[in-house]
């Protein structure tokens, strides 16, 4: 297996154990793999995160990825996760304080 392979299977394994209701940044991910990549993270999430719960993973700020916003949406719902609204409750981010997971 080659050490593309290895960060790549090493990715997905963490996404996959992140529970229900909790998130992970992608910077919070590299970490758990012993990396500094956070964009070698996106870069996975982004073309092999499919079949994992990609939701969980989010930009620092709390927010989800982009363009999925609304998919995510339904997730978090469904899954309970904590949420912060924007004052007119229009723009949403996760509470990583109250959500992040650390394996």
């Amino acid at each position: 297996m080659s050490a593309a392979d290895d960060f790549v299977s090493r990715v997905l394994d963490v996404v996959a154990a992140i529970p229900a209701g909790r998130a992970m940044a992608y910077g919070d991910v590299a970490a758990a793999i012993g990396s500094r990549s956070a964009r070698g993270v996106g870069k996975v999430m982004a073309h092999a995160g499919g079949e994992v719960p990609w939701w969980r993973v989010v930009r620092a700020s709390g927010h989800p990825a982009i363009d999925h916003e609304s998919r995510a949406l339904e997730h978090y719902r469904a899954e309970g996760t904590p949420l912060r609204w924007s004052r007119d409750g229009t723009v949403f981010r996760v509470d990583l304080d109250a959500a992040r997971w650390m394996p």
